[in-house]
């Protein structure tokens, strides 16, 4: 089984309109709702493909009815912490003439310390019975930044490999707790990084060095141009197809979910990103985050190209 980890979680709320413009009056032509945050994408896409998983998190309020259900009824278990407060809500809008995306992200409810308590007795509790436990997203209003180092720690104290995805202070003060797995985007990486890399053989350098600090796989997701990854000591290109995407948002956490199933099946490196770049690729053609179509998943799985540097 497969645990993930949704501190932020949210309800993703996408609406269609037609010359979207600051400022202006919109009618909705059309308008999709899904449990969101990104370890809930996460969880949606592992089960899509396959896989048994487990979602916890922190949840609030009049939303924790559809975050659960919604969950529930896609064959996902849900063993979140109730909140007091409201779980956020993020709106996606997406242009219809230009295809562009603009997000707004909701706060959300703060995170007490008893919360932060309880949220490391349900991983230490659900780690046992996991062989991964993915942590992905930004850490909410009130939380700790040490929180995602925390929990690495108690879930590799289980044997359980630890995946990290995260950006900020979060994946800096993460990364001292060696999690299996990291996967920053190109923004998160350049961050770290403190300048943006100026081609291949920078990312290269850049994914040695988090590597070298005792993680063993290593994945920067660079959108359309697919991936670059270190994975136990090997260097890795992967190629995606080419595509005229419909929603990039949540093509990272299907990436995630690839690497998670796979990494669990006990599959090849090459397999693993193989997987990982087709569902992102898959979730890129659907309207909603932390979806695929499994055909058109298998499809674009044949397409990928994998290239060791």
């Amino acid at each position: 089984m497969i645990t993930t980890v949704t501190l932020h979680a949210a309800i993703d709320r996408t609406l269609y309109v037609d010359k979207f413009g600051v400022g202006q009056v919109h009618r909705v032509n059309r308008e999709v709702n899904e449990p969101g945050g990104k370890g809930n994408n996460v969880a949606k896409v592992i089960r899509q493909l396959g896989g048994q998983v487990t979602a916890t998190g922190i949840i609030a309020g009049n939303n924790v009815g559809f975050i659960e259900s919604s969950l529930t009824e896609r064959g996902i278990r849900t063993s979140f912490i109730h909140s007091a407060g409201e779980s956020r809500v993020c709106l996606n809008i997406l242009d219809n003439s230009s295809r562009s995306s603009t997000e707004l992200l909701g706060l959300g409810p703060t995170m007490l310390e008893a919360e932060v308590e309880a949220m490391k007795n349900k991983v230490q509790e659900l780690a046992i019975h996991s062989s991964v436990v993915v942590m992905s997203g930004s850490l909410p209003p009130g939380a700790p930044n040490t929180l995602y180092a925390e929990l690495i720690r108690i879930v590799r104290s289980a044997g359980t490999r630890a995946f990290l995805d995260t950006g900020g202070a979060a994946f800096g003060v993460g990364l001292s707790a060696m999690p299996h797995f990291v996967k920053p985007n190109e923004q998160e990486l350049a961050e770290w990084l403190g300048h943006m890399p100026r081609d291949v053989n920078e990312w290269a350098r850049a994914a040695r060095r988090l590597a070298d600090q005792g993680i063993d796989e290593v994945c920067i997701t660079l959108g359309s141009n697919g991936a670059l990854a270190i994975l136990n000591g090997k260097a890795y290109m992967a190629k995606p197809p080419f595509i005229q995407p419909v929603n990039t948002v949540g093509c990272g956490d299907a990436f995630v979910a690839g690497m998670a199933y796979a990494g669990e099946r006990g599959d090849s490196a090459e397999s693993r990103l193989r997987m990982a770049v087709a569902a992102a690729a898959a979730n890129a053609m659907s309207s909603k985050a932390g979806d695929i179509d499994y055909g058109l998943f298998e499809e674009y799985e044949q397409q990928v190209q994998i290239i060791t540097l």
